[in-house]
């Protein structure tokens, strides 16, 4: 089955919010993640509650999208994250109570990341200087939805392909290392 992503969810804009140092609500920044959507760091938080409005503070289930500049990705929010807004460079994307038999969170994610998705997201971006998926272009994407037993499947195979990614990573690093000690040690 196929549904334009406008049927199935709704979709708003994060907000611009002024930080404060002592707030008790994160600012969600595209900065904050890697080009896997993945926090980078432990965020602290610094906004104030009472300046935003209920409606922009994050529910878990709710799909993330950074829409501005090069590094477009999504990634869930989860109920294990502390308080938070999002800001204005991701689209806040909540799927419809209907679509709880149909549609899992995380498999949206995938979609929204899988590299053939991303390239027809790119090729219909917007701008010269700070390139920009507009809403219509997002809100218009066709989403391919198997059931959700093949969801799960692609989720849980996504979720150990990024592990096994990591898993290189750390090896490669580990072995550059070596190397390098190996070198350092045969010129000491």
């Amino acid at each position: 089955m196929k549904k334009r992503l406008k049927d199935i969810a709704s979709i708003q804009t994060g907000t611009y919010a002024q930080t404060e140092i002592n707030g008790d609500i994160i600012y969600l920044q595209a900065k904050h993640f890697n080009e896997n959507g993945n926090l980078k760091s432990k965020l602290h938080p610094e906004i104030l509650r009472e300046s935003i409005s209920e409606k922009h503070i994050l529910k878990p289930g709710n799909v993330l999208f950074a829409a501005k500049g090069t590094k477009n990705f999504a990634t869930l929010f989860e109920e294990k994250n502390e308080p938070a807004i999002a800001s204005t460079s991701f689209f806040v994307i909540r799927l419809k109570n209907f679509t709880n038999d149909l549609v899992l969170p995380e498999y949206l994610v995938w979609f929204l990341n899988h590299p053939k998705t991303q390239s027809h997201l790119k090729g219909n971006a917007i701008g010269t200087s700070i390139v920009s998926i507009s809403k219509y272009v997002l809100s218009d994407l066709e989403i391919s939805i198997p059931d959700l037993k093949t969801q799960n499947y692609i989720v849980n195979i996504a979720a150990l392909q990024m592990k096994e990614k990591d898993l290189i990573q750390k090896l490669q690093n580990l072995r550059e290392s070596q190397i390098q000690q190996l070198i350092l040690n045969a010129i000491n």
